[in-house]
């Protein structure tokens, strides 16, 4: 189901999409779980990631989270990045979908999403273009359109959408506006 970045193919599916679904661990984090010696969890988020969402958003496009775990560092990370879509303790993905798209008014061709691992599957199934991480297990992988090169946590996300904003031609525009040398 491979779709490489920059094919006809890709450059069609990304024409339509304007909503990115992201999963939280292996993902937008290394999953990694950090627990202190008081027993509050926390995670390690990766800037670069935290650019590329702010310049999908930039290009005037959304952003959700759906994640199967539930802790607070999720919507602290969510708000500091303007993530107003978030589903926390999405057990059934798919059904997450469901509703983000009832609440949108967007369908399955207008979604693209990054995931690490068996529970993103039915987002995949679904999504215009679904991107695995590197480490997610070959079951997942061959349920992704695109495996990115960065690792989860630490870029994936960033080349997701740096690859995506490129397809649609929006990618040069964003730089600029980033860089301060656009309009």
């Amino acid at each position: 189901m491979q779709c490489a970045p920059g094919s006809k193919e890709f450059v069609q599916r990304a024409a339509a999409i304007s909503l990115l679904v992201l999963d939280v661990d292996g993902t937008l984090t290394d999953g990694s779980i950090y627990v202190d010696d008081a027993g509050a969890e926390f995670k390690r988020f990766n800037v670069r990631d935290g650019l590329g969402i702010k310049a999908w958003q930039r290009a005037g496009l959304t952003v959700a989270i759906v994640t199967a775990r539930d802790v607070p560092s999720v919507n602290h990370r969510a708000r500091q990045l303007g993530i107003d879509l978030v589903v926390q303790g999405a057990h059934r993905k798919g059904d997450a979908l469901d509703s983000l798209l009832k609440a949108t008014g967007l369908t399955d061709v207008n979604v693209a999403c990054i995931g690490d691992d068996w529970m993103d599957v039915p987002l995949f199934q679904r999504a215009a273009l679904a991107f695995a991480v590197p480490e997610a297990d070959a079951f997942t992988k061959s349920h992704a359109h695109v495996v990115t090169n960065a690792p989860g946590g630490d870029g994936a996300v960033r080349e997701a959408v740096e690859a995506l904003l490129q397809a649609k031609n929006l990618l040069d525009h964003v730089r600029l506006s980033f860089a301060g040398l656009g309009s």
